[in-house]
């Protein structure tokens, strides 16, 4: 059983298997959850950096779109990180002598490849034009801001963030099917693609006649 009071080795150990269809169920699961869940998550998010920062804008969407309304950046997101991370969350875990100094190797990798992809990115498709404004984003007056394009406040948060998909959801999904008969666990598999399905016709029926008008 997953711990969640007293993790062990073996409790993070072995969910990164792309050569299983236990693996891909899990990560389809994991695209479909959190591509709703995400979109929760960034209410209040949107909520503490306008407080603090008063970066949010009074009409952006996240405070407006039905709850049911797919963010496919944090699906995505969810899938990266299961590709990228867990592999080395794996790798910090066999090499260290701890958990919890693999826990820290792995959020400061997580924080550094954050703020290195959004620096690179802004580098490339974020520059100023002559009268010295950004486009798409502008963190130049944001404390500990690297170049005006990556925040590390974000990057932060970022990484905070897949520490608790990487070493807590993701192995208590896995986990979870585990613990089913393969029937059921298919069954269940099935159920979360048809209510994703579900969500995003419903909600993009919504969003295309706004388009039109």
């Amino acid at each position: 059983m997953l711990r969640l009071h007293r993790m062990t080795e073996n409790d993070q150990i072995g969910y990164f298997a792309p050569q299983t269809w236990q693996f891909w169920r899990a990560l389809i699961v994991c695209f479909c959850m959190f591509s709703i869940v995400g979109h929760w998550l960034e209410i209040p998010y949107c909520f503490f950096m306008d407080r603090f920062f008063g970066i949010v804008a009074d009409d952006y969407a996240v405070l407006s779109d039905p709850w049911y309304h797919p963010y496919w950046v944090y699906g995505i997101g969810a899938v990266a990180m299961t590709l990228a991370i867990e592999p080395l969350k794996e790798h910090f875990i066999m090499a260290s002598r701890t958990l919890w100094g693999a826990l820290a190797k792995s959020f400061v990798a997580v924080v550094l490849i954050a703020l290195a992809m959004e620096l690179v990115i802004g580098l490339l498709v974020n520059q100023p034009d002559a009268a010295g404004e950004y486009p798409y984003w502008d963190n130049s007056q944001l404390p500990l801001n690297v170049m005006g394009q990556a925040w590390l406040v974000n990057d932060l948060f970022i990484g905070a963030v897949a520490m608790l998909y990487v070493w807590l959801l993701y192995p208590l999904i896995c986990w979870g099917f585990m613990r089913l008969r393969p029937r059921v666990a298919n069954g269940v598999f099935a159920a979360v693609v048809v209510g994703f399905a579900l969500c995003c016709v419903v909600s993009y029926a919504q969003v295309v006649p706004s388009w039109d008008a």
